[in-house]
């Protein structure tokens, strides 16, 4: 056996340099907040010079790692903690969105370094939505006329589509809503919306998010009605969002009153009931006859599966309507109800493209059932049609309306075959 030694394998290699790429940093605002706030400090009030500080700066400062922290001094002037109080510990500057002068033109302007910030570095579009949500969920940490200059800012940015009308769900937290702080913030908001743009802009935001139906929830639940909403606005000199907030509120008792309509009519419920059920809800939502024919003609024409083929889409539509006709009857006692029943029809028989051919033998059908009457039919065709397939509807009615005119008095609805 050998006395030499055997030499145990060792490991070797190359050691190598972990890249500062690969580095995990860590999350530090300090020296950030201590930078933008010297910047900020220099700059002073001259709010031209700060959106030149700050996009010059976006190219040394890391803004998409502290990009809260960058909005939090914008607006209050340091980090916030939560609640909305200002951090203690660390650097704060006295030139900010909260203590600027309160009055719409400094807030446009205010919008505009934002505005400017964005556009330059786009990635900071999605922190600023989430700063705004987070900052309206504070308000209770920040005093009146604070408030009022965030209200004032977010109606603005609002108006140029520099925000997305959802940041507003935070207005909806409960707290919120109980104190009042909730109500008293939307107002200044869409004044300044409204100023900026008008009502239909803020109308076409809110529905695009789904929230053109909300606005009774900026109060708590034993004051959330149509009056009280419509009162505490117009009040506040806003009775433009008033009116928008009542037809929202009418446009959904009327999709909730179609929707129990069709409920009824697939249950098979008797057409007394009907009817007694829907006048009741006319009364109680303040429906006139004209909006009810509108909301039962659609009911009733939804509730069918309609064939696709034109030649057996009327057959099918003439019996239907056959069936139904008591319950169109119901709501054509004026004549003003009979001429939006027949351009109701007009409408959907042009939009509906197997109808196109239908109309004419729909019309005649509803003569004979006493639903139209003569004069209805007549006023229609000279004056009150739509232009909907005006020519094509027009043409399809002219046999019948000479027959009208010329008939003998007693004979209508006997001599005139579908």
């Amino acid at each position: 056996m050998s006395n030499q030694k055997i030499q145990k394998p060792t490991l070797t290699g190359q050691r190598f340099k972990t890249r500062k790429r690969d580095e995990k940093k860590v999350f530090d605002p300090t020296q950030f907040q201590e930078t933008i706030v010297q910047g900020l400090n220099q700059t002073g009030s001259d709010l031209d010079a700060v959106a030149k500080f700050l996009d010059a700066s976006g190219a040394k400062l890391d803004y998409r790692r502290y990009a809260e922290t960058l909005f939090d001094i914008l607006v209050a002037g340091g980090m916030l903690a939560p609640g909305g109080t200002l951090s203690d510990d660390l650097t704060r500057t006295e030139f900010c969105l909260f203590t600027a002068q309160e009055d719409l033109e400094t807030m446009q302007a205010y919008a505009q370094v934002f505005n400017k910030l964005i556009r330059r570095y786009k990635y900071l579009e999605k922190g600023f939505e989430e700063e705004i949500k987070k900052l309206l969920l504070f308000l209770k940490g920040f005093t009146e006329s604070e408030r009022n200059k965030l209200a004032m800012l977010t109606g603005i940015l609002l108006a140029n589509g520099n925000i997305s009308a959802s940041i507003l769900n935070s207005l909806y937290n409960e707290n919120l809503v109980k104190e009042g702080v909730s109500a008293a913030f939307a107002v200044k908001l869409f004044k300044s919306w409204i100023h900026e743009k008008d009502i239909n802009s803020v109308a076409g935001s809110l529905r695009k998010v789904g929230m053109d139906n909300r606005l009774l929830e900026l109060f708590p639940a034993n004051k959330r009605s149509c009056e009280h909403f419509s009162k505490y606005f117009t009040d506040a000199g806003l009775k433009e969002l008033s009116d928008f907030a009542r037809n929202q509120q009418a446009i959904g008792s009327r999709k909730e009153l179609q929707k129990e309509l069709q409920e009824q009519m697939e249950r098979g419920d008797a057409f007394k009931d009907i009817i007694a059920s829907a006048r009741e809800e006319m009364k109680k939502n303040n429906i006139s006859e004209q909006t009810m024919i509108g909301i039962v003609w659609t009911s009733v024409m939804s509730y069918v599966e309609w064939n696709k083929k034109e030649e057996l889409v009327t057959e099918q539509a003439i019996k239907h309507l056959k069936q139904y006709s008591p319950l169109l009857k119901a709501f054509t006692s004026q004549g003003a109800s009979e001429i939006l029943l027949l351009v109701k029809m007009q409408e959907y028989c042009y939009d509906n493209i197997h109808f196109m051919n239908s109309f004419q033998k729909i019309v005649v059908l509803l003569y004979k059932a006493d639903v139209l009457s003569e004069e209805a039919i007549l006023k229609w065709y000279t004056e009150a049609h739509v232009a909907k397939g005006r020519s094509v509807f027009l043409e399809q009615m002219k046999k019948f309306v000479e027959w009208l005119k010329n008939a003998e008095e007693g004979e209508h609805g006997l001599h005139f075959t579908l």
